[in-house]
């Protein structure tokens, strides 16, 4: 019965030694405070101010996220959950209660 446990466990372990994806060692993690920054556009809001005061029509958030050169946009409505993490390729646009842009923000 022992040998069987044994045999059976070896068995396994080697099956499941086989389902590795890629190489064991990968490369070492980044320096604390190395510059890992975005790999695409960055956000400037500073472009995407010019659609302040417009309604947030999909033309009206593609152009602004094109003039701010981020790689994405969304749309926060009052009192919308959001998350919190930065994200430097991202362009907030505030609105009000009637879908009018009230701010031009990165993250």
């Amino acid at each position: 019965m022992r040998y069987a446990f044994t045999a059976l466990s070896l068995a396994a372990l080697t099956l499941v030694a086989g389902c590795t994806t890629g190489p064991l060692a990968s490369a070492p993690p980044p320096a604390i405070g190395a510059n890992t920054g975005p790999v695409g556009g960055v956000c400037d809001a500073q472009g995407a101010k010019a659609v302040v005061g417009q309604n947030s029509t999909a033309k009206t958030v593609e152009d602004a996220r094109v003039r701010s050169g981020a790689v994405m946009a969304r749309v926060l409505r009052p009192g919308q959950m959001v998350t919190k993490e930065f994200d430097a390729q991202r362009l907030n646009l505030d609105v009000d209660a009637n879908g009018r842009i009230i701010a031009a923000r990165c993250g």
